[in-house]
Formats: C-alpha cells, structure tokens, sequence
C-alpha cells in the first residue's frame, strides 16, 4: 500500500481541524505510519520464518504457528490505520459538496454566496465532524480490545502447543520477542493517545457549541423591564387606580 498517498489525501483534513485535530493528525503521520512503515514491517519480518518448535512432525510447526498468531499484528495495525483515518475523508467529502453547492448558487444568483466559509464547521459539517471523530475514536478503541483479546499486549519467549498433527506437547519459540512486545506497546500508547486527542476535541466543540448557544439565548431573552405598579389584590380598586394614577404623574415629573 502506498502509504504516502493516504498522507497526501489526509493532508488537507488539516486546514479544516481543530488545534486537537492537528495533533491527532501528527501523531498518526509521526508515529504511526512512519514508524510503522520503517520499523515495524521489518521487525516482523521474520515471525513465521524463525517460529520454531522443537518437533520434526510436518505441519505441526504451520498449525501452532496459526494457533498463536491467528491475525499477524502488521496487518492488523495495517487495517487499524486505515479504519481510524477513513472517517475523515467524510469532512472532506462534506467541504467538497458544500463548495460544489456555493459554485451553483452563486452562478445562478449573479454572484452571491450560499456559504461565507464552506469549510466552517457550522450546521451539517459540525455534525459530520463530530460523528467523525467518534468513528476515529471507536475504531481505535476496538482494534485495541482485538489486540488485547488475541496477545493481551504481550509476546512470550516460549509458547505451548497441542494441536493436530503434533505428537503431544511442543514447545515453539518466537523470534525477538522482547523487541516485538516493545513495539506492540508503542503502538497501544499512541493508539490511546490519539483516543484521548479526539475524546478532547470532541469535549472542546461540544463545549464551544453549548457556550454558543447559552450567549445566543441569552441576548433573545433580555429585555428593557417596564415600569409597573405593584397592585394589592386586597385593597380596592378605587385605591388601585389612585395608585396608579400617582406612579403616572412622578413618571411624568422633570428629572
């Protein structure tokens, strides 16, 4: 897979992010991609050609080796990367239709404009970008309860294996083990850091959102107070008026 023309495609989310989206984004491109492109593909290379198990029985080696590594990790975290990044082409695909709509309404409108901003999160694009990130954050977590359930974020020198055709109980030894625990770990750590980056934009738009909302609602309710009198529904309705009649005349009154 050409990784850099997902980086490439991914680039203008960018422009359209927030300060949180940014850093996510260079988490994902630093850390993740970078190094999975560099390091990673190379450390397990080797994982099924030096899994050995001290046994001659054919196929026993190929069946513990499918036991214990039912997914390889690279491509788990392979598809891990592009489930988490995919959800935001959908930002980008919304600024698109919105600047596709601007051109037909300000062609057929002699100039004028539908949108100020197409890429301004406002209205659906707020919405698409938040259902975004709850995507990113989703798969992210998920992928990881999948790692967990299949390795629990380990990797052993020396794994036990009884399945067919082998003769009894075979002990298989995997290639570098403490290098590949050490990478699976880096990889759990910036998984969940990008977890916490779009958990934090998201907490910060709908944060800004509701302030937006409580200020607009605020300036609609506020109104000049009238000048009223007060009346006493015990006193008669002759005294009433007179009362009213008093508060009209000190309104009246010079300053």
């Amino acid at each position: 897979m050409n990784w850099l023309s997902l980086q490439v495609l991914l680039g203008g989310v960018s422009q359209y992010s927030t300060a949180f989206g940014r850093v996510w984004l260079s988490v994902v491109f630093v850390f993740r991609i970078l190094v999975f492109v560099v390091a990673i593909q190379q450390v397990w290379s080797d994982e099924q050609k030096d899994f050995i198990c001290n046994t001659a029985q054919p196929g026993c080696t190929n069946v513990c080796y499918d036991k214990f590594f039912p997914i390889s990790h690279i491509r788990l975290w392979a598809l891990q990367i592009i489930f988490v990044t995919c959800p935001s082409l959908m930002v980008v695909a919304h600024v698109k239709y919105r600047e596709m709509k601007d051109q037909k309404y300000t062609h057929d409108h002699k100039g004028e404009h539908l949108y100020a901003n197409p890429g301004k999160k406002r209205g659906g694009l707020w919405y698409t970008y938040i259902l975004s990130l709850v995507f990113k954050a989703g798969f992210d977590a998920g992928f990881l309860y999948i790692l967990y359930l299949l390795y629990n974020f380990d990797m052993p020198n020396l794994t036990k294996c009884t399945e067919y055709p082998c003769p009894n109980t075979v002990d298989c030894y995997i290639s570098r083990p403490t290098e590949k625990k050490i990478f699976t770990l880096f990889m759990v750590v910036t998984s969940s850091v990008c977890i916490f980056m779009c958990i934090c934009e998201m907490l910060y738009l709908i944060t800004k959102k509701v302030r937006k909302f409580l200020l607009t609602h605020k300036d609609r309710t506020t109104v000049t107070k009238p000048n009223y009198v007060r009346v006493d529904p015990t006193a008669s309705s002759n005294q009433n008026l007179s009362n009213s009649e008093k508060a009209k005349e000190k309104d009246s009154e010079p300053a």
